[in-house]
């Protein structure tokens, strides 16, 4: 922040959040609209540092897989990047922490491809279901909102070419780095193309130019 003041994020208490539902592994579409509410609407602000320190919260995090037709947008993370646990990484996720003022997860997701994507249009966003995976310290601090969008054959490029290269790749390319992909872009490729999902399941955003 502007005034040396850590980043606020967005995190609800894990067991506010999962209630009675046993956490699981990878993209789970069904049986947890409890715990999607609850990512809604049970959290608050924290400093990213003490969230990224304490077990006991999830940060919620809007995770975007975009598409253009049979090709995914593939992108890899540099060694400028914020998270060192990340350089290196192969990602198809587009999007991150949400901030006071984004007015919720949608609102957090249009922050971060305007930020993140170089694009005219802002896409629909298609929810998927909810990424979690508590074997790897970055998920244990994160849970992720999945949703899909397709670019329609318009352009889309990375805005931080310094922190991550990316373009639209065939699935078998997308494949062949899955060893090299993080966790979180193997569970989402393996539910958003390995077992088909995210084809209009839910809450959709506006496809909308981008003015001013």
């Amino acid at each position: 922040m502007s005034d040396g003041s850590p980043e606020l994020v967005y995190a609800v208490p894990r067991d506010v959040l999962f209630g009675g539902v046993e956490p699981w592994l990878g993209v789970k579409t069904s049986g947890v609209e409890a715990v999607l509410g609850r990512a809604e609407s049970a959290g608050g602000y924290v400093p990213r540092p003490a969230a990224e320190a304490d077990r006991s919260l999830k940060q919620i995090i809007p995770y975007l897989v975009l598409r253009d037709g049979d090709r995914i947008f593939l992108m890899k993370r540099t060694r400028a990047g914020g998270d060192a646990r990340l350089h290196d990484h192969y990602t198809i996720g587009v999007g991150g922490h949400l901030n006071p003022g984004d007015g919720g997860i949608l609102g957090g997701l249009d922050r971060e491809w305007r930020e993140e994507m170089e694009a005219d249009f802002v896409p629909a966003f298609d929810y998927v279901g909810l990424l979690n995976d508590d074997g790897v310290d970055v998920g244990v601090h994160h849970l992720g909102i999945v949703y899909l969008a397709d670019a329609g054959g318009r352009s889309v490029a990375v805005r931080e070419t310094d922190k991550l290269s990316g373009s639209f790749e065939e699935i078998d390319v997308v494949r062949s780095v899955y060893d090299r992909m993080e966790t979180w872009s193997q569970l989402a490729f393996d539910a958003v193309v390995e077992t088909g999902l995210g084809r209009g399941n839910g809450l959709r955003g506006m496809d909308r130019g981008i003015s001013g």
